[in-house]
């Protein structure tokens, strides 16, 4: 069958936004047209399609089964041509580009060295990381507005529908500054972890549940005074400026504690974590730049998983 013609490219950016956003207003506001315009001219697709794309709600709006479906065509449609557009212009085609999405989980050891690995090998290479909640990376991906996601997400909804690949799993750690009181506490450590602030990662995201189960085998009540953040730089000047205990994926404080700048509080429990992966649209054909991206995040992970790296 052939496409309607019908269908414009004003009605695949309407509908993108609106699966983005979850808002019509907020749609509204990213395409910078009247929020009539942007009803109007989703009721075109819809009727041009035979189908209701979205489900309104008191939390917003919602995708349909029928807009899940068409999100898996419309999202890498629209990438393609604005990647199409892109490589015609000046110099652009000669450089290739993959865009990524990085979790905290991996932002402070993992990815730098992938990059380093890659200008190394490739010398024109433009690698742009987007850093944030899963729920928002996932998102992204989906819309095709990056070619991958890494870190811990399989636990997350958001997952649903993309491709994961497994590379390594990864243990929680609690961390202090040098000189804490709890490291001369010997046992009775683990009796006064409440009686500290936290820094936790925000709540609601994969890895927050992780960092909240350490606390539960531990039997502690956790301290009221957090500092709720994704941010791996804020987290470590928050910790190395007073006494507060930082739970934190094992990678993001790796490097710190073999230089002696935080210190891992031994309990005699640990939290497993999840597992660390890739997460793609398999719906998008991925450029050339992000299969290298791939390949070679898989090799620095084998030398991770092994102990050869760090």
């Amino acid at each position: 069958m052939n496409i309607d013609t019908r269908i414009k490219f004003r009605h695949l950016l309407c509908f993108l936004e609106i699966a983005r956003q979850r808002s019509f207003a907020k749609a509204a506001d990213a395409l910078a047209v009247s929020q009539p315009a942007i009803s109007k001219t989703l009721k075109e697709l819809e009727e041009i399609l035979a189908a209701s794309l979205f489900e309104r709600g008191k939390q917003g709006v919602t995708l349909t089964a029928a807009g899940v479906a068409f999100m898996r065509y419309a999202g890498p449609c629209v990438q393609a041509l604005r990647d199409g557009v892109s490589s015609l212009r000046e110099g652009e085609h000669e450089a290739g580009q993959v865009r990524v999405g990085v979790l905290s989980t991996v932002e402070s050891l993992l990815i730098p060295e992938v990059v380093r690995r890659l200008h190394q090998r490739h010398s024109a290479l433009v690698v742009s990381v987007a850093t944030g909640p899963g729920a928002y990376l996932l998102g992204q991906l989906r819309v095709g507005e990056l070619d991958l996601v890494v870190g811990r997400m399989t636990d997350s909804p958001d997952i649903q529908g993309l491709t994961f690949e497994h590379l390594y799993s990864e243990s929680m750690s609690l961390v202090v500054r040098p000189g804490h009181p709890l490291l001369a506490a010997g046992a009775a450590a683990l009796g006064q972890l409440g009686d500290y602030p936290l820094v936790l990662p925000t709540a609601g995201t994969t890895i927050r549940k992780h960092a909240d189960s350490l606390f539960v085998q531990c039997g502690v009540t956790p301290s009221r005074q957090r500092l709720e953040t994704l941010s791996p730089a804020l987290s470590r000047r928050y910790v190395l400026s007073g006494d507060a205990l930082w739970v934190a994926p094992q990678d993001a404080v790796c490097l710190d504690v073999q230089r002696g700048e935080l210190v891992e509080l031994q309990l005699g429990v640990q939290e497993p974590g999840g597992s660390v992966g890739i997460c793609r649209n398999s719906a998008l054909a991925l450029p050339l730049a992000a299969e290298q991206f791939c390949a070679v995040l898989r090799e620095v992970a084998e030398a991770y998983r092994e102990g050869l790296f760090s």
